[in-house]
């Protein structure tokens, strides 16, 4: 991991002082059709995807549609490929496994256990990233180090052993406020969720609003315990050594 490390400190580096349209024109550029950017369709991703068409930069766009999204999250879709005429790739469950699960286990089985549900992001969510990541060597993600007390102290560069693949979160010191802010100042369409209090927009039978003072991940799976609160996307035991 020596090596490893070297490098992504060598990249961090060579991007401070860069702001993000900058950022992600040179990963882009340091590894030439090979970065790709997961969206979700949430503020944070709308904001990169916004950045990606501007810097225009050499950046593949992916979403994951597990079939139970909010119909809000679809209409940010299309406005989203409307607006920048981009194509967006979309990668879902495998036809088989997940009639498979549907018909054993019932198709509210997740919250039933966390077993359960983590057998349903697997299907859903997990197994579509890893066709989505193969063969690539930068993952961008839209992920904050606010969000979450398991993000907390995120780089901004890290190795994802699992996917056998570098991250980069471009906006892990960015904050809420900051994130809203170039939404409305670029004019960039976004879920109308999220003024009804969903900060962190997912599947919808698991995502709820958040109330007053609530943390940030307490509107998704908020019948599990907050420590557990991953789908299993974003912890892979990424690291730096």
């Amino acid at each position: 991991m020596n090596a490893m490390n070297t490098q992504l400190s060598a990249l961090e580096s060579a991007l401070e002082g860069m702001d993000l349209p900058q950022m992600l024109a040179f990963v882009g550029n340091q590894f030439p059709g090979h970065v790709v950017f997961s969206t979700s369709f949430g503020m944070e991703d709308q904001v990169i995807t916004d950045a990606i068409v501007a810097s225009h930069a050499p950046i593949s766009i992916f979403t994951l549609d597990t079939g139970r999204l909010f119909n809000e999250t679809y209409s940010v879709w299309a406005a989203t490929i409307s607006k920048y005429a981009i194509n967006i790739k979309t990668y879902s469950p495998e036809t088989q496994a997940l009639n498979e699960w549907l018909e054993k286990a019932g198709p509210n089985a997740f919250y039933d256990s966390l077993e359960n549900r983590k057998t349903c992001c697997r299907i859903r969510k997990v197994d579509p990233l890893k066709k989505a990541l193969a063969g690539n060597k930068v993952w961008v993600t839209g992920i904050r180090a606010a969000q979450s007390q398991n993000r907390g102290e995120m780089p901004i560069l890290e190795w994802d052993e699992a996917n056998v693949i570098i991250k980069f979160h471009p906006l892990v010191s960015w904050t809420a406020s900051e994130v809203r802010d170039y939404i409305q100042s670029n004019e960039v369409p976004y879920n109308p969720l999220h003024d009804k209090g969903f900060v962190s927009i997912g599947c919808s039978p698991c995502t709820r609003a958040i109330k007053p003072g609530e943390d940030f991940r307490a509107g998704r799976w908020w019948w599990e315990d907050n420590s557990k609160k991953e789908c299993g996307l974003h912890s892979h035991g990424s690291h730096r050594l």
